[in-house]
């Protein structure tokens, strides 16, 4: 099992979230989703996960590059792990249910509270709008492209939302992070924790990493 120290940045806060990325680059935990889980789908882009946080939110900035690009999705809730995809999932140490955060290139966010893969309750539109997101690209859907692109995504979520208070935070958290793009011409399933499952499964809390606050 994997682990990472989460740094405290308070002036993250402050900042506006275009100028977030910087300091995250240079200040925050950098790890890498560079994890092949299943040889059926090898391909493995350049996938990095910088993450830190303040008073109130936790940041993280996912930078990628590869081959081909795709975000035909546009609505919170939407089906985004088809679409050039990353990813953040949680839990509390000693609870059943966890979280899944999936983000497509635009910023376009699917997330919700999960017993299990089809057990789960989707954030309200009143939640995904605590969410705050800054990505590279340019606000418009498109079909596949292909070719080598690289992107930047940076989001802030509410520790409250993950159910956690500022002011007393655990020691630490379970989590993984994960980079797909399911229906795409190359498909991959990369994690930063490795993940044991017959089949791609990234819904495997079993799975997940150590992040100490």
């Amino acid at each position: 099992m994997k682990n990472l120290i989460i740094p405290y940045l308070p002036a993250l806060d402050v900042l506006e979230l275009s100028s977030v990325g910087f300091l995250l680059e240079n200040k925050s935990q950098r790890i890498y989703m560079d994890v092949i889980n299943w040889s059926e789908y090898a391909y493995k882009p350049v996938a990095v996960v910088d993450v830190a946080r303040s008073n109130q939110s936790l940041y993280i900035r996912f930078f990628v590059k590869g081959n081909s690009l795709k975000a035909v999705y546009e609505e919170d809730g939407s089906p985004v792990y088809k679409d050039s995809c990353v990813e953040f999932f949680m839990k509390k140490t000693g609870e059943e249910s966890y979280m899944n955060f999936e983000f497509n290139c635009l910023g376009v966010c699917d997330a919700a509270r999960r017993i299990s893969r089809d057990m789960k309750a989707m954030l309200s539109k009143e939640e995904y709008k605590q969410i705050r997101r800054y990505t590279t690209m340019e606000q418009k859907a498109f079909p596949e492209k292909k070719g080598v692109y690289a992107w930047e995504l940076v989001v802030a979520i509410p520790l409250r939302l993950m159910g956690l208070d500022p002011g007393n935070l655990p020691e630490k958290i379970l989590g993984n992070f994960y980079k797909c793009a399911d229906e795409t011409d190359t498909p991959h399933y990369v994690s930063w924790n490795p993940v044991s499952a017959p089949v791609p499964d990234f819904h495997r809390p079993e799975c997940f990493g150590e992040l100490y606050f």
